[in-house]
């Protein structure tokens, strides 16, 4: 199976387990599990920041302990939040700010969440062990499975 195949069947098992939900934990958590699962070993951790005045704070997450709270613009989950755009990370240690919550992850890709009225609500967070893990196919189809959380709940 390609990747955009495996991608195109989790956002439709993604809308699946969301849909018609309101609860914003229980979507997040759900959502984070089945992303972590369906890309198992490739993600290492697997999690969503939801906005919270001035930061991001932890929310549902797969994979092993996160820092609680991020400034906005600080690392790369502050910087996607601040720029409202993906940013893919193909070497953590060269992203300036970069903020090591496990010094396993080595690339990651960051999307904001966005409600109806352009504002980020929460961003997809997902490390990988492996360098340049994620590219442009990653990028389009977590943006399409954030697209689809955020107007389930946004």
């Amino acid at each position: 199976m390609t990747k955009d195949e495996q991608y195109r069947e989790l956002l439709e098992l993604v809308k699946s387990y969301i849909e018609g939900e309101t609860c914003e934990v229980s979507v997040l958590a759900n959502a984070a599990a089945l992303l972590h699962e369906a890309m198992a070993p490739r993600y290492f951790w697997t999690g969503f920041y939801m906005v919270d005045g001035e930061e991001l704070v932890l929310g549902p997450f797969q994979g092993p302990a996160a820092c609680y709270r991020i400034r906005l613009g600080r690392g790369v989950c502050g910087t996607a939040w601040k720029d409202k755009c993906t940013l893919v990370v193909p070497d953590v240690e060269e992203f300036p700010g970069h903020i090591a919550c496990s010094s396993l992850s080595r690339s990651e890709i960051v999307v904001p969440l966005l409600d109806s009225n352009g504002n980020v609500k929460a961003v997809l967070d997902i490390d990988s062990c492996e360098l340049a893990a994620f590219d442009d196919t990653d990028a389009h189809w977590l943006e399409q499975i954030a697209e689809a959380i955020a107007k389930t709940l946004y």
